[in-house]
């Protein structure tokens, strides 16, 4: 697009370049692929130039950047010198290099080899006119312009993972009050850029507000200038679910920090255009951790005044656990074996991942560099939540529309501390609460007491905890998939086992088992009920339970409403498993184990070397409801069995109190009555009349003389089936 007319008086530097690089870049776009001579210099004779810009050589088109157009960089201060240094071998340190003391126009004066910069009335960088000067008049392409190996990185972010991405609009944040002492624990460790950890990861129960915490500390950074680069991963985007973009993502972030580290990322994509179909490992060393090496080199060049935070979260977004773990690693080998100015905050789901390589009992690779904060053990969010939840409702109340909602008295402390207790601490429940009671088109006050209210009845047409039902439902499916994709545990089923863990632990049924002994009656291995939970550590946790013995150890939910969830079909469909069900899988299978420890293959008693202990008996009373919930099969199959009682009669001895038998006796009579009433079974029962008599002998002795009254001993039988003189039904 050159022209011989007469440039305009005003700006006649910035007309000329607009005219003569407009046609090298439109050249230069449609010959990309083909070889330049190195070192070749232009010669631009122009008689409309003005005297002392006459004889200018221009640099070779090689070595000639344009700045990428519409993308906002923090200037490092970065000299022509140090910047010609980092483009390779030329004899022209820029394009003014032989020029010498001219005026451009207002206030711009020249003068090169003196001083190596340009300078304005306002300390204008070269770079910064350059990039004004050279920006291209029109394209359809923005990025036609920009050097190869950039466009080609701007081809593989991820510009959603972005902490201030449109596609992230309106992110959760902590509000001013909330989190407070953690946020100043995570601004401290920034900041303290010699601590010798320098890696963070802070893990957290699903809804625990990591990645809230994670946007405000971005945005800290990113207002103190020391936001070197931040990842958020999605797993409902297909562009920030997975490793394929983010080490470009993390080097176009530090390259907008200093055009010399951008140009050596260019550098490294061009002499090596596959790279990113490399491993993470590979393109994490070429991109980022030998680029910045490079521009470390320069002289002068101050390291303490480089953008240092690198934060990454929602790790357990990224799909697939070998590739979380993959990422971890590469965070080890490439950042914290080279000495590298960065402080990098991981936030992630406690799961396997992230778990093994921290955990300090298996000697995970990760634990003695990491400095650890657990957010949901560590930090009690009670209070945060309880003033989150009185901020954003009467904000809600002030705006509506209901009167009653608007005055001061709404809402009231006790729905307040009705909605603290149901969160668990954690932040995502208050959050679902907020969002429902915000819809415009309806009263708040009724919509909040629709929340308090909410009970899981099939014909309620209410969902507030749908946005919460739907974490819920994705996790636990995931796990439940992962779970039994494994060869060892097929034909288990995940949705069961994990119910009646949690009935188990709620103490639902008779006393509670501790999970070691309770895998045991479910024929699992004593500590299969951590490997139930791998996948569920952001929603579930087995503790030790301080007041019993060592081994005692127990479910523990983070949100309450997981455990809702579980036991409302309406809330769970399809993965919804009845608790009657639960209970006939429980007697089933500790029938099965009684029978393999009891009855030796030749089918003589085994009379010795059994591990066998009350627990079995007490379990088969109290998950048969007392024998009401077993089915007529299950009664007949053990009556007609010739050793069915006699093994029983084995085990009763044993028991040391009770109370740990009398929901055993109770299932004993209660069969005993269905096997004559409603099995119209008579031969059955009278077989069974014998054992039931002695039985009701040996635990009504256990009973301390003077308290029978506290114990529902069940009736006595009389050898013809009527009931003594004074026993109760």
């Amino acid at each position: 697009m050159a022209s011989n007319s007469k440039p305009k008086k005003k700006g006649p530097l910035r007309s000329w370049f607009r005219r003569v690089f407009s046609s090298l870049s439109s050249a230069r776009c449609a010959r990309d692929n083909e070889p330049t001579a190195q070192g070749l210099q232009t010669h631009v004779p122009n008689p409309s130039l003005p005297d002392n810009l006459r004889g200018l050589t221009l640099p070779p088109e090689e070595e000639f950047h344009v700045p990428v157009v519409g993308l906002q960089r923090r200037y490092t201060g970065a000299t022509v010198e140090d910047v010609a240094s980092s483009t390779g071998p030329s004899t022209s340190t820029s394009m003014f290099s032989r020029a010498r003391n001219f005026n451009v126009g207002g206030n711009i004066q020249i003068d090169i080899d003196s001083s190596q910069h340009v300078h304005n009335g306002q300390d204008k960088s070269i770079d910064g006119m350059v990039s004004d000067v050279l920006r291209p008049v029109s394209s359809a392409d923005p990025l036609s312009c920009v050097a190869k190996g950039w466009k080609k990185l701007l081809k593989n972010i991820a510009s959603n993972a972005f902490y201030d991405s449109g596609a992230r609009f309106d992110p959760p944040k902590c509000d001013e009050d909330t989190r407070v002492e953690v946020i100043s624990e995570i601004m401290d460790w920034i900041g303290n850029r010699e601590g010798p950890k320098r890696l963070l990861c802070m893990t957290g129960a699903a809804g625990a507000g990591k990645s809230a915490l994670q946007q405000t500390i971005a945005e800290r950074c990113a207002n103190s200038e020391i936001l070197g680069c931040a990842i958020f991963f999605s797993s409902q985007d297909p562009t920030r679910n997975n490793l394929s973009r983010i080490v470009p993502t993390i080097a176009f972030q530090l390259g907008q920090h200093d055009p010399r580290l951008q140009d050596y990322i260019r550098k490294a994509i061009e002499k090596d255009p596959p790279i990113f179909t490399r491993t993470i490992r590979t393109q994490m060393d070429r991109l980022v951790i030998q680029p910045f090496k490079q521009l470390r080199a320069n002289r002068g060049f101050d390291p303490s005044g480089f953008p240092h935070a690198v934060l990454i979260d929602g790790l357990d977004e990224c799909s697939g656990e070998e590739k979380q773990a993959e990422l971890l690693s590469t965070i080890k080998h490439c950042f914290l074996d080279n000495d590298l100015p960065f402080r990098i905050f991981i936030a992630s789901r406690p799961e396997w991942a992230i778990r093994s390589a921290l955990n300090p009992e298996t000697q995970g690779y990760l634990h003695p560099l990491v400095y650890h904060i657990q957010l949901s053990d560590k930090y009690d969010a009670t209070d945060d939540i309880r003033r989150y939840l009185w901020r954003r409702l009467q904000d809600i109340g002030s705006r509506s529309h209901d009167p009653r909602a608007r005055s001061r008295l709404w809402p009231t402390v006790e729905d307040i501390e009705k909605l603290v207790i149901a969160a668990s601490g954690q932040f995502v429940y208050a959050a679902t609460v907020v969002k429902y009671v915000s819809e415009r088109r309806s009263s708040p006050l009724d919509r909040l007491q629709m929340v308090v209210d909410w009970t899981p009845d099939k014909g309620q047409l209410a969902r507030p905890f749908e946005a919460l039902d739907v974490l819920y439902a994705g996790i636990l499916s995931a796990a439940k998939e992962l779970y039994e994709a494994v060869d060892t545990n097929r034909g288990r089923n995940f949705l069961l086992l994990l119910r009646a863990h949690q009935i188990n632990s709620d103490l639902r049924v008779g006393t509670q088992q501790g999970s070691q002994s309770f895998n045991e009656n479910l024929n699992l291995e004593r500590n299969d009920h951590e490997v139930l939970v791998s996948d569920l550590h952001s929603l579930v946790v087995f503790h030790l339970q301080p007041d019993f013995s060592e081994t005692f150890i127990t479910m523990h939910f983070y949100h309450r409403s997981f455990s809702e969830f579980l036991d409302s079909e309406a809330r769970s469909k399809n993965l919804f498993v009845p608790q009657i069900q639960v209970q006939a899988y429980v007697w089933e299978t500790v029938m099965q184990r009684i029978n393999r420890a009891f009855i030796e293959p030749s089918g003589t008693w085994a009379t010795s070397g059994t591990t066998l202990d009350e627990s079995a008996l007490e379990v088969l009373g109290f998950y048969s409801n007392k024998g009401e919930i077993l089915s007529c099969q299950q009664i007949l199959a053990l009556a007609n069995n010739a050793d069915g009682w006699r093994f029983f009669d084995q085990m009763v001895p044993v028991f040391p109190l009770p109370e740990n038998s009398l929901e055993f006796l109770t299932m004993i009579y209660v069969i005993l009555q269905r096997l004559k009433n409603e099995l119209k079974e008579p031969g059955l029962a009278d077989a069974l009349k014998p054992y039931y008599a002695k039985w009701r002998k040996l635990i009504k002795a256990l009973i301390p003389e003077g308290e029978e009254e506290g114990y529902a001993l069940p009736p006595e039988e009389s050898e013809d089936g009527e009931r003594e003189e004074g026993e109760e039904a």
